[in-house]
């Protein structure tokens, strides 16, 4: 009996880990909580751009090509990881002339690929007024549906 009880045991620790670890590394992990986590320095979410800005900003897109095409915000760059230096090129005259706030938005809430543009962004261009979508593209898709 004793044994059924630490076998069961063990299964259930190693089913905890691996349910940790799917969450902790997976791009569309789902939100476990009911609150909203407070947001970092370089982020900004859909509520703050509409209320401060009026949703005037200029959408930077972070997403892999495909997925600019399939679909993206009216209007957004696409700036991407992949074609940074290029992409960078072709919207220089667009982004030195520009006065809104920059949003970099990628697909979703884990993903990273927007902090890192607007990290290199910031390497290239004299910029400050700039941050990050918290949640992403869907972010803005909820918000849209509203």
């Amino acid at each position: 009996m004793l044994s059924a009880i630490r076998q069961a045991s063990f299964l259930i620790l190693l089913t905890a880990i691996a349910a940790g670890a799917t969450y902790t590394w997976h791009p569309r992990a789902p939100v476990l909580y009911l609150t909203q986590e407070p947001l970092r320095d370089d982020e900004v979410s859909m509520q703050v751009i509409q209320e401060r800005w009026k949703g005037d900003v200029l959408w930077v897109d972070a997403r892999i090509q495909e997925q600019f095409d399939l679909d993206h915000i009216p209007g957004a760059l696409l700036l991407n990881e992949q074609g940074f230096d290029q992409q960078l090129f072709n919207y220089l005259d667009i982004l030195q002339a520009n006065s809104k706030p920059i949003v970099v938005y990628c697909s979703a809430a884990k993903c990273n690929a927007s902090r890192h543009v607007l990290e290199r962004l910031k390497q290239s261009l004299p910029i400050e007024n700039a941050f990050v979508l918290k949640d992403g593209w869907m972010a803005w898709q909820q918000a849209a549906k509203k």
